[in-house]
């Protein structure tokens, strides 16, 4: 299935938010990510389910001084 993050297209498997930020290592990070125009809870991160054609914004924070 295909979704779009950040305005690209990328390949992945049916699987939960959570698992999808592992594998790209961003589950740790402090990330807002929204889907559909809509944000999701990070409390909902593991039951949170991608479709094909989701659209997702992610973002994180970066420190700086």
């Amino acid at each position: 299935m295909q979704v779009s993050v950040n305005g690209k297209n990328e390949e992945t498997i049916k699987q939960t938010l959570a698992e999808f930020l592992i594998a790209r290592s961003l589950l740790e990070r402090r990330v807002a990510v929204e889907c559909n125009g809509h944000i999701i809870l990070k409390s909902e991160y593991k039951k949170f389910i991608l479709n094909d054609g989701d659209i997702l914004e992610i973002v994180h924070a970066i420190g700086g001084g």
